[in-house]
Order: C-alpha cells, then sequence, then structure tokens
C-alpha cells in the first residue's frame, strides 16, 4: 500500500542532536495517536510513542498525517540523542526514563541547547 498523499500544515523545529547512533523502528500508528492540527489529524514530529505516559516506545522521526488512515506504518526513534527543549510537548518523567532505557545500552538521549536565531 502506498502512502503518497503530501500537504503542507506548517514546520517543526530540528530536534535531532545528530544522525550519530540514530535507531529507527518501524511501528503501527493508529489515528488514536493522532491530534487535530488545522482540521486533520497529525501525529507530531518528535512525540513520544504511542502516548507520553508509562508504556513509551520511542519517539516519531518525522510527521505523519493520520487523518485518511485508521493504521499505517510510521517511523519511530529507539536511540539517539534529541533536545528535549525543542519537541513539541514536555516528555513525562516516566516516559522518559523508560526511553533512556530502550535498547539498552543506547536508548535516547536528552540534551538541551540553547535556542539559538538565524
Amino acid at each position: 500500500m502506498a502512502f503518497s498523499k503530501v500537504i503542507e500544515y506548517g514546520t517543526t523545529p530540528n530536534f535531532l542532536e545528530s544522525v550519530e547512533g540514530l535507531i529507527l523502528k518501524t511501528f503501527t500508528a493508529e489515528q488514536t495517536n493522532a491530534v487535530e492540527v488545522g482540521g486533520r489529524k497529525i501525529i507530531k514530529a518528535g512525540s513520544v510513542f504511542p502516548k507520553n505516559e508509562t508504556g513509551a516506545k520511542g519517539i516519531v522521526y518525522e510527521e505523519v498525517d493520520m487523518t485518511d488512515d485508521e493504521k499505517r506504518p510510521i517511523s519511530v526513534i529507539v536511540a539517539g540523542r534529541v533536545f528535549e527543549n525543542r519537541l513539541p510537548v514536555a516528555v513525562d518523567s516516566t516516559a522518559k526514563t523508560e526511553l533512556q532505557e530502550l535498547d539498552k545500552p543506547f536508548g535516547i538521549a536528552f540534551l538541551t541547547e540553547p535556542e539559538v536565531e538565524f
């Protein structure tokens, strides 16, 4: 099944510190994981998957439009370094602990980068 519909609805700041050590896995997302953005159901890049609570499996790598799909495959970061202050929503403390311990000895490292203007 091909997913090739492209609609521009906004931008997300780069939350990756580096691609070095980045490990992605494919998970199946459901429309219930999405939030309403401009009339579309979107899973925002940088959001905790599947929920920002106990049971976190990773961080969504790129934004996904779920408006026309009940389920679809998505890329999820399970190891790497991300700027916590650039994620769309603050990470729950329980989810953060789980994400740091994913795929040991790797996991997700949360860093804070001072905001810069270009």
